[in-house]
């Protein structure tokens, strides 16, 4: 089972594309070293103040790839840093 989400964010203390990718390392390397989860910045490259991630699981079942992604989004949803505008789920 392949859990992916998209999650989309404001990053409303971003100054320059320096500011805003300092804030997504450093919150992708937290999530990479947290949960056994791939992410990565997929979308709004070049704007300074929105981002967004993705972030895949797989498992042999949905519950465990499901439980990793959900606990990798409320680690994201927490940084005060940036607010989360809205993310989706999918499975496969």
């Amino acid at each position: 089972m392949i859990v992916y989400a998209e999650c989309s964010f404001f990053i409303p203390m971003a100054a320059s594309l320096k500011d805003k990718r300092s804030v997504i390392k450093r919150m992708i390397d937290r999530t990479k070293n947290s949960y056994n989860v791939s992410i990565a910045e997929i979308g709004h490259q070049n704007l300074w103040q929105r981002t967004t991630v993705a972030i895949v699981a797989v498992a042999s079942s949905k519950e465990p790839a499901e439980r990793e992604v959900k606990r990798a989004i409320r680690l994201l949803e927490s940084n005060p840093e940036w607010e989360m505008t809205e993310y989706h789920i999918d499975y496969y």
